[in-house]
């Protein structure tokens, strides 16, 4: 059995949820137990044709409505957090690369504060916007030289990737022997993916395909020998995250109630440590 075929063993379903970004189409989600991993199912033969929309904010810079807004601006706040974390960690250079890295606003404020940016965007409208910025991005992660990289950076990349266990081993591969891996992904484990169930937007099917826990990705990164050693809330996510979802439910936003949901799932996590997202810091054993 190859390392892919063991990802899509033994699966048994979990819920059926509805793609409410492009093709209002209906995906299976499914279980991998010995993984405590999610997988959308079945993965379409022209995914990147369920990225073709305004409403995909993290491909644009738009502005036009509330989620629009609200997204930009805790996107300016997100970004220089980031920027603080992988500065917070010491490494022998400032050689960055961002994985995933959409219109070029976190590798746009690292460069600006030192560091040699690089970065991975497949989305050529993406692409086009980070250039504005002065910022050039390349298409392919696997063109990349070995041992390049002091930091990588996915933030909500890695629940895109299709060959996840090849894209693992090339991360691995381009990062230095002594370099921090930064990834930050939904946790479906948290209140609010509980309480939303199928309406849970960070689902976001097609185009999530890979829904991981704490546990996941953990075991994921084990099996080539990297280990988490931090991991960091994205206490916003779960408002942003509720927000999206009570459209899904409900048809319409309800920012009181969406609110109430998000602050729920953080307090809970305080004790469970299950947040809405989490960021999680992966270093060579």
């Amino acid at each position: 059995m190859n390392k892919k075929e063991r990802l899509y063993k033994g699966l048994s379903p979990v819920m059926h949820c509805k793609d409410h970004t492009v093709s209002q189409e209906t995906f299976e989600i499914l279980k991998n137990e010995a993984y405590q991993l999610l997988v959308t199912s079945p993965v379409p033969l022209e995914l990147e044709k369920y990225y073709k929309s305004e409403d995909y904010i993290s491909h644009t810079n738009s502005k036009k409505g509330l989620l629009d807004n609200i997204y930009q601006n805790v996107r300016k706040y997100t970004v220089r957090k980031k920027r603080q974390l992988i500065d917070s960690f010491q490494t022998t250079e400032k050689n960055l690369l961002d994985v995933g890295a959409g219109t070029g606003d976190f590798l746009n404020t690292c460069k600006t504060n030192g560091w040699n940016v690089s970065g991975i965007e497949p989305n050529k409208d993406a692409r086009k916007n980070a250039l504005k910025k002065g910022i050039r991005l390349e298409v392919d992660l696997f063109s990349l030289q070995p041992n390049s990289f002091d930091v990588i950076t996915l933030w909500h990349v890695l629940e895109h990737v299709a060959r996840l266990d090849e894209y693992i081993e090339q991360l691995k591969k381009v990062l230095k022997p002594d370099g921090v891996l930064f990834i930050a992904v939904p946790n479906y484990k948290s209140f609010d993916a509980a309480y939303y169930k199928e309406h849970w937007a960070a689902f976001d099917v097609p185009r999530h395909l890979w829904h991981f826990s704490q546990f996941s990705i953990q075991k994921l990164f084990n099996e080539v020998e990297m280990k988490v050693v931090k991991t960091k809330p994205m206490k916003f996510d779960s408002y942003y995250v509720s927000l999206l979802s009570e459209k899904h439910k409900s048809g319409f936003m309800n920012p009181f109630k969406a609110f109430y949901i998000g602050f729920r799932s953080n307090l809970k996590a305080r004790r469970t440590s299950e947040y809405s997202s989490l960021i999680y810091v992966i270093k060579n054993k």
